[in-house]
């Protein structure tokens, strides 16, 4: 490693460099591609064991969700897109569409 390399602005490029690569890849779509939207969310579920004594297992005995599904905060694009907000995707779409 020579000794003007500084890592702090090495990374603080690349971060630039990979932000720029993922707005370009959000404004300009690939006509080849499809663009599908979709993204992950989860439900929490408190579950509730009985311990079998003959098996000496636990037992799932009921479920009780405890919060009800929300959109999540980030979406990818079936044309490998990926980390977008909510806009980035609408936009995304939209320009895929033009």
């Amino acid at each position: 490693m020579t000794e003007d390399a500084d890592p702090d602005s090495n990374l603080q490029q690349w971060k630039e460099t990979m932000q720029a690569e993922h707005a370009e890849a959000i404004a300009n779509p690939d006509p080849d591609e499809t663009h599908r939207i979709e993204g992950v969310s989860q439900v929490s579920y408190r579950v509730y064991f009985e311990y079998d004594d003959d098996t000496e297992t636990l037992e799932r005995e009921r479920r009780e969700q405890v919060e009800e599904l929300a959109d999540p905060e980030l979406f990818s694009c079936a044309c490998g897109v990926r980390g977008m907000t909510a806009q980035e995707a609408t936009d995304h779409v939209a320009a895929a569409r033009e």
